[in-house]
């Protein structure tokens, strides 16, 4: 991982805009609170519906308080694919990608009522109390008309399935319908009976491939949200819209909308608009004179500059413009009052006008990935400021002023060129997290132990040399990342950090594991990878709650036998080091699910580890390290192994007994001198990924389709001619099974023709000694026939008994190639001829 990688990912908050994803605002009147709501969470528009009969809604917290829920959800033990190392697992974004807006709720989970596919009434799961209708994925073709006619239907869900028409309805049974969900249906457009639904409020036909809005649909009064996000749609209706004077919500996300029309401002009732992802690249005039618009998401378009009239939306909250192409913010946008939440990262803005200073309601700022050298002084009298994101700037310094945010809980500098940690932000006594990653800072001013309410900092790539003492002062602090810095030394204060729950320091200039890490207790992480350590203290079995400890790329020569003292550890990572053996005793790591010895100095394969029950993650990689040639057959004992990577090695052969691994998911064994799989790979039925790249391998067993599960393999760089390479490059398992199935045939018509060709030119005495060197005895020869049956039947009959013997060992082809060479043996030199004329007749027949 890159050094900027293991910080968080670029800051923006990049949380979806849209109205299913954000819930109803605050305000929100009946009939909207009385609807249910669609919460999107597939890029942004698949919904979740809530179930209209409950009329009570969750408030949900705001970005920050989201953040902070996501950051305990990163506190579950990371594991990493292949190289635990590679993987910052307690990182996160700068905002969750599905955070919400600090005024929008999130609506409960629909409870989906089911129903059978069959045409029965009584079969139906009907929910009388709130006449709902959920038949999401039915593989329906047709609308569900007679469902209609056995019940009042207000909700109706028709989700992934091939309606494209509502014909044969009865318009008398479609008055009842209220909302309407017809997502991922491949509709090209809205069905014109859409006029039918007069009393329809709420429609979702997302993810389909509609061009256009149809006049049909604009005769719908009554209609509060209207959802078409992931659609083809070009442009809005010039006129009609007025129609839709009740509408609230409209999503149009992810479409293809160059511009929005004149008429859209007449739908003055519209509060939450979502525009996101379009090809938009003017702020329509439209757009202004929405009167109670709260919440516009434009983000992922092209515009390039706000129109002054943007001063008359005077109810705006909530404007996201993430991923445009805006070079500054014109002084009218500033005179919105009621602004809580504004998005602007990645954009091309140089500067912010003092005149921030009017966002008084400001919650939510993030204007990350921009081209900001300073941030105004007047951003100080946003004093309801919550969470400021500043990452991927040029900026210098933060303003003197900053400590009177006295509400700010989250600051986000990281990747800018700070060259210190102001002393004004140990006066912002409700900070909870502090990211100051990527810049040039040297060291961290005492007075930060002021700040009692942080429990995140993250310094990462900074040039700190002495481990900052005041953080030790923080009785809340649970995450602590200073990796790729210059500290040696670890402070006796570290032992004051009791609820210190993760810690890392990859990546600096520490010569030894301190004992003063031993006395956090709590720890449950800590990564001291690539430092220059060669030794564990005793007192490390005091860690008991540590369960992820990374080791890579230090100086152990000798695997530290204390860490056999852990008994809680779950992931160990020791990779790139310079180990030789493993001692009996890691047996006593109960529970250890995933090691990585990768890259070290092992002359063969450290039996001790196949003591480990419990693990399920091992990776003995070599790339840097001596190679291992061979597996031992005590490898079948980690029952519990769901993945193993033995790649860049010298090994030969796969162990015989590998399909007694039942658990195992991937196996990665590229780059090895593999020449064949033994039949018990076959009984790998849960394998998933499979990669052989770089092998010897020349055929692959017939049988191999019946590994079902497998979704990705690699046979690239083997000399394969069963299947040959061009077969095997697709990396589609049908195509190389269905392969081989026609070469089984055909090498078996093959046999019984050289068979054929055999009995019919041996000779009696050559037919002796042909017995003879293919281990058929005069007892597996003798047959129930007289004396005079011909000699060509009973050589027939020979072969073919001594085929039956050996089929379940042996494939067609290496049969034939075992008979081949008996009759050299034999010199029978003209039914070699024979023979070899016949495969050159065969071989070039394309099969």
């Amino acid at each position: 991982m890159s050094e900027d990688e293991d910080n968080s990912e670029s800051g923006r908050v990049t949380r979806s805009g849209s109205p299913e994803e954000s819930g109803f605002i605050e305000e929100t009147p009946y009939p909207l609170n009385e609807a249910f709501h669609y919460s999107e969470r597939r890029d942004s528009s698949h919904i979740y519906e809530t179930n209209p009969s409950k009329g009570t809604e969750q408030s949900a917290a705001s970005s920050p308080n989201k953040l902070n829920r996501d950051e305990e959800e990163n506190k579950n033990i990371p594991f990493s694919d292949t190289n635990i190392a590679d993987v910052t697992p307690l990182s996160k974004p700068e905002m969750s990608r599905n955070s919400m807006s600090s005024e929008t709720k999130a609506m409960d989970d629909y409870q989906n009522v089911g129903f059978p596919s069959g045409e029965n009434q009584k079969e139906f799961d009907l929910e009388a109390d709130n006449f709902t209708v959920n038949l999401e994925a039915k593989g329906l073709q047709e609308f569900p008309t007679d469902i209609l006619k056995v019940k009042y239907v207000k909700y109706l869900y028709l989700d992934k399935n091939q309606i494209k028409t509502f014909q044969g309805a009865d318009p008398g049974d479609l008055l009842g319908l209220e909302i309407l969900s017809l997502q991922e249906n491949g509709l090209p457009s809205i069905p014109m009976e859409i006029q039918l639904l007069h009393n329809l409020r709420i429609l979702n036909a997302s993810y389909n491939q509609i061009s256009c809005i149809p006049k049909e649909l604009l005769q719908l009064r009554n209609m509060t949200q209207l959802f078409l996000n992931s659609n083809f749609i070009e442009d809005l209706p010039a006129a009609g819209l007025e129609s839709l004077r009740n509408l609230e919500i409209l999503s149009l996300g992810k479409n293809m909308l160059t511009h929005i029309p004149e008429s859209l401002s007449s739908l003055k009732n519209l509060q939450i608009l979502n525009l996101e992802y379009n090809q938009l690249t003017i702020f329509s005039k439209s757009l202004c004179f929405l009167p109670k618009l709260v919440s516009l998401n434009l983000t992922g378009n092209m515009i390039g500059s706000l129109p002054k009239e943007v001063r008359e939306l005077k109810n705006l909250e909530t404007l996201l413009m993430d991923h445009n192409k805006l070079t500054f913010l014109s002084v009218e946008i500033f005179q919105l009052p009621k602004i809580k939440e504004l998005q602007l990262a990645d954009n091309k803005l140089e500067a912010i006008s003092n005149k921030i200073e009017n966002f008084r309601q400001l919650r939510l700022l993030n204007l990350d990935k921009n081209l900001l050298k300073s941030i105004p002084k007047k951003i100080s009298h946003c004093v309801m400021l919550e969470y400021l994101s500043l990452s991927d700037n040029n900026i210098e310094e933060l303003p003197r002023k900053i400590h009177r945010l006295k509400n700010l809980r989250q600051l986000h500098v990281n990747r800018n060129k700070m060259i210190k940690m102001a002393e004004e932000i140990s006066h912002l006594n409700n900070i909870n997290s502090l990211e100051f990653s990527g810049n040039q800072i040297t060291h961290i001013p005492i007075e930060i132990k002021n700040c009692k309410k942080i429990t995140r900092v993250e310094l990462n790539n900074n040039n700190i040399m002495y481990f900052p003492v005041g953080l030790c002062a923080l009785p809340a602090l649970d995450y602590l990342s200073f990796n790729g810095n210059y500290i040696s030394e670890i402070p006796m204060d570290i032992s004051f950090s009791k609820e210190l729950l993760h810690l890392e320091l990859n990546r600096n200039k520490l010569p030894i594991f301190s004992e003063h890490l031993c006395s956090l207790t709590n720890l449950e992480y800590l990564d001291l990878g690539k430092n220059q350590i060669k030794i564990i203290p005793p007192c490390i079995s005091a860690m008991v709650s540590l369960h992820v400890l990374i080791l890579s790329g230090n100086k152990f020569e000798i695997f530290p036998n204390e860490l056999c003292a852990l008994k809680n550890l779950q992931v160990l990572d020791i990779s790139e080091n310079y180990l030789q053996k493993i001692p009996s005793d890691i047996s006593k790591l109960k529970k250890i699910q995933k090691l990585n010895f990768s890259s070290n100095q092992f002359t063969h394969f450290p039996v001790e580890l196949c003591q480990l029950q419990t693990l399920e993650e091992l990776n003995m990689s070599q790339t840097n390290g001596k190679k291992l040639t061979r597996l031992p057959e005590e490898l079948s004992n980690m029952t519990q192994l769901k993945s193993l990577d033995i790649s860049n090695n010298a090994i030969k052969e796969i162990p015989r007994n590998i399909g007694e691994l039942r658990s195992l998911v991937s196996l990665h064994a590229n780059n090895n001198q593999i020449s064949s799989l033994p039949p018990s790979f076959l009984s790998l039925k849960v394998l998933q990924h499979l990669d052989l790249r770089g092998n010897n391998l020349t055929a692959l067993p017939s049988a191999i389709y019946s590994l079902f599960s497998l979704k990705e393999i690699n046979f690239d760089d083997n000399p394969l001619w069963r299947p040959p390479m061009e077969i095997c490059k697709g990396k589609q398992l049908h195509t190389i099974a269905r392969y081989l199935q026609r070469a089984d045939e055909r090498d078996e018509k093959i046999l019984e023709k050289i068979f054929n060709i055999v009995a019919n030119n041996v000779t009696e005495i050559n037919f002796e000694f042909l017995q003879q060197k293919l281990n058929i005895t005069s007892s597996e020869n003798s047959l129930p026939v007289k004396n005079t049956t011909p000699l060509n039947e009973r050589i027939y009959h020979a072969l073919i008994k001594w085929k039956a013997d050996k089929s379940s060992l042996l494939t067609a082809t290496a049969l034939r190639d075992q008979l081949v060479r008996a009759l050299s043996m034999i010199g029978a030199y003209d039914i070699m001829d024979k023979i070899t004329a016949l495969n050159l007749y065969t071989s070039a027949i394309k099969i």
